[in-house]
């Protein structure tokens, strides 16, 4: 679902696109204070790859959320559309 020919997506606009934030300035800034991990790794890069398959750890105001990349979205659709790019680990 992401470009034709990539196999990833930014980091903040998957944030974005599957809601976590409202905005992409919303999800650099709660990547550059340190609130997100790929993979069991601290990323402060909102430009870091996303792929398929990858393990997101995020420290949202309402809790900590455990969610695996499942489909890689185009842009920012309904929830549903957007539950269904991901599933909670945890």
């Amino acid at each position: 679902m992401a470009e034709a020919g990539t196999d990833w997506l930014r980091l903040d606009k998957f944030l974005v696109f599957a809601r976590f934030c409202k905005t992409r300035s919303v999800a650099e800034a709660l990547v550059g204070k340190g609130a997100v991990r790929i993979n069991r790794q601290p990323t402060d890069k909102p430009h870091a790859k996303l792929r398929p398959g990858d393990v997101l750890t995020l420290a949202l105001p309402q809790g900590v959320k455990v969610v695996e990349v499942v489909l890689l979205p185009e842009k920012r659709g309904s929830a549903p559309l957007a539950q269904s790019c991901y599933r909670e680990i945890g």
